[in-house]
């Protein structure tokens, strides 16, 4: 299974491609951060966050994508501006049909380091290992995508068969 992480943001959206099935060594297929300038209006801005990841799905061509589930934060204007980043990966995967899995940081985190409550370095030092990488990738965007893929990787494939089965069951009575 083949996952393209997206860890949205305005100014930095990380994105990391991985290649992997639960129980099996990862590989690393791609990793990068779409930019965009803080001095450029809303609008443009996520025209060039959509543009970046359009050129991703067509290259990595993922199986499935993973987007950070955005969290109450304290300031609402990173939330905002974190959510339309998301929305706009939301929506260029499903424009493909591409299933779409939104995964919290502290789950994230777990997945990865066995702890919800992992820092940046943790997540960052683990990515490096399961991905039998030469050094850590940055910016930490960029490893929090890695994170994001390689924790639907493990958990998502299982909870998806599990709401497929759930439905199934509903539907039968």
């Amino acid at each position: 299974m083949r996952v393209m992480g997206v860890d949205p943001g305005l100014t930095r959206c990380g994105l990391g491609a991985v290649e992997g099935r639960p129980g099996a060594p990862l590989s690393l297929v791609a990793v990068g951060v779409v930019r965009t300038g803080s001095d450029e209006d809303l609008g443009t801005r996520l025209v060039g966050i959509e543009a970046g990841i359009e050129r991703w799905l067509d290259e990595i061509r993922p199986d499935a994508v993973a987007v950070e589930r955005v969290f109450a934060q304290h300031n609402v204007r990173t939330v905002m501006g974190t959510a339309q980043a998301a929305g706009i990966a939301v929506l260029c995967a499903a424009r493909r049909g591409l299933p779409v899995a939104l995964h919290t940081p502290s789950e994230v985190k777990a997945a990865v380091t066995g702890s919800g409550t992992a820092d940046k370095k943790q997540v960052g030092t683990m990515i490096t290992r399961l991905l039998r990488l030469a050094e850590m990738p940055k910016p930490a965007d960029a490893a929090d995508a890695l994170a994001l893929a390689i924790c639907h990787i493990w958990r998502g494939g299982a909870q998806h068969r599990l709401a497929e089965a759930m439905a199934r069951a509903g539907k039968g009575r």
